[in-house]
């Protein structure tokens, strides 16, 4: 019985220790920019855009209600949504915060 409660732990152990944790792997950034509704779109994401000095880019959040910021400067905090851009599309963003 005890060799197979010590075999029991020593998976529990090697199975822990090889895990992948990635808590907060993403890499957030902040942008600034004028945000706008996103519209119809060829590209078909996003809820609304970010047009920065220099990029364009979709816009999406569960967190922010970015209706609140339509037509204003703002800084955001957002992490990029893998596997974008698409279609001719802007990068997509996950947007966490804004300031």
């Amino acid at each position: 019985m005890k060799t197979l409660v010590y075999a029991a732990l020593a998976l529990c152990f090697i199975t822990c220790s090889t895990q992948n944790n990635d808590f907060n792997t993403s890499p957030m950034s902040e942008y600034k920019g004028l945000l706008q509704a996103q519209g119809i779109t060829s590209y078909q994401y996003g809820t609304h855009t970010l047009q920065t000095k220099d990029s364009l880019y979709a816009l999406k959040s569960e967190r922010i209600n970015l209706d609140n910021y339509i037509g204003k400067t703002i800084t955001l905090t957002a992490e990029p949504i893998e596997g974008y851009p698409v279609d001719g599309g802007p990068g997509y963003l996950n947007v966490i915060g804004v300031k």
